[in-house]
């Protein structure tokens, strides 16, 4: 596992970095990830246009704040996205916030479909669903813990709606924004700081 990790440290972008390869793949109409369709160029832009908003908006609780800053280990925050996924772009600007406030945290993004073993390493329920954040000790590169792809809440939400109809839709879609939108990344933060006190 340690190689492959390693392998995808070496194969992965900063936030900043992780960013302008998606504006530049969106000025050649295209999205990242293996595959294209105007749905997933869709989704890119309006990611980007979200991603722009909360690197704005969002606001790191006082007590996560404290808790970061408090870290003695150090630790590389291994993210697994693609532009298209609406996910990511509500959760990486919470993780980028909160890796900018200790410097125990160095977060580094992977596009999935060019780190397949590393996506296979941490699989949800079978699939290749992401974000996927795997936190890893900078000194061993031991995996500490992963989480995602959602909040626990986004999950249940997405969860109760397939178990009433059947299929993840765009009603379900646009509830689970809405949700983000009401949460304004209270839940992610708590459920990082949570794994990193284990």
């Amino acid at each position: 596992m340690k190689d492959i990790i390693s392998n995808s440290l070496a194969n992965s972008y900063s936030y900043e970095n992780y960013r302008t390869r998606l504006k530049s793949l969106l000025a050649e109409g295209k999205s990242s990830g293996d595959d294209q369709s105007e749905d997933l160029l869709h989704y890119s832009e309006l990611n980007e246009t979200r991603m722009n908003r909360l690197d704005k908006t969002i606001r790191i609780t006082p007590e996560t704040e404290q808790f970061l800053s408090s870290l003695k280990t150090e630790y590389i925050w291994l993210v697994l996205s693609e532009g298209w996924c609406g996910d990511a772009a509500q959760l990486l600007p919470i993780m980028n916030k909160m890796a900018q406030i200790s410097d125990k945290i160095d977060l580094q993004i992977a596009f999935r479909d060019e780190n397949p073993e590393l996506m296979t390493l941490f699989l949800t329920n079978g699939g290749k669903a992401i974000p996927k954040l795997i936190i890893v000790n900078k000194d061993t590169l031991e995996v500490v813990a992963d989480w995602g792809p959602r909040p626990a809440e986004a999950v249940k939400l997405i969860v109760d709606y397939k178990a009433k109809f059947g299929i993840v839709d765009e009603t379900v879609k646009t509830e689970l924004q809405m949700w983000y939108l009401h949460d304004k990344g209270i839940s992610t933060q708590n459920e990082i700081v949570v794994l990193l006190s284990e």
